[in-house]
């Protein structure tokens, strides 16, 4: 099995998590459309150049699920000034039908993983405070509230050409990982 390839067995699926290859940016754009955004292509780009690994979650070859490390930090300055070194799971997302299937848990699990043998000892994520499942779902896996709220800002374009500015009010998780042996 090739080293960018991570089989696992979650809630009776068989996930395959790998590192998002080029052909993979049209194919994710068919199951989690981003239409003129092109966040996939953007999370690719920012892969090949060093800055990210961009996980994708199969089922079937099929893409359910994916999300992206950060390895520079948290994208809000304040948050990464204030956790220097502290890569961050950002772009988190699961195709509505698979969720509670243990997807999501399987990409955080896999992000922890790289970031271990990086030999980072933390990693942290954003949650938008009003997302309380997920808060739950990232407080079952050890993450732990460092008290940080920011605004997580961004801007998308819709079908009719009108660009939307958001700021979403999120809190910062940080999860405490262990070194892998060496």
């Amino acid at each position: 099995m090739p080293a960018n390839v991570l089989r696992v067995g979650t809630a009776g699926l068989r996930l395959t998590l790998r590192q998002c290859r080029p052909e993979d940016v049209a194919v994710l754009e068919r199951h989690f459309p981003t239409g003129r955004n092109r966040y996939h292509e953007a999370r690719y780009q920012r892969q090949r150049a060093g800055s990210s690994t961009f996980l994708i979650a199969c089922l079937d070859a099929v893409p359910v699920g994916s999300g992206e490390v950060m390895w520079q930090g948290a994208k809000d300055p304040d948050v990464r000034d204030r956790f220097p070194g502290c890569p961050e799971i950002n772009g988190l997302a699961v195709l509505a039908e698979r969720r509670s299937q243990g997807v999501g848990s399987a990409i955080i699990r896999a992000a922890e993983h790289l970031a271990a043998r990086r030999g980072r000892h933390r990693i942290g994520m954003g949650v938008e405070e009003q997302n309380v499942r997920a808060a739950r779902l990232y407080l079952r896996l050890g993450y732990r509230d460092t008290g940080c709220r920011y605004l997580d800002r961004y801007q998308y374009v819709d079908d009719h050409d009108v660009r939307h500015e958001i700021a979403d009010a999120c809190r910062f998780l940080v999860k405490t990982i262990s070194a892998l042996p060496g």
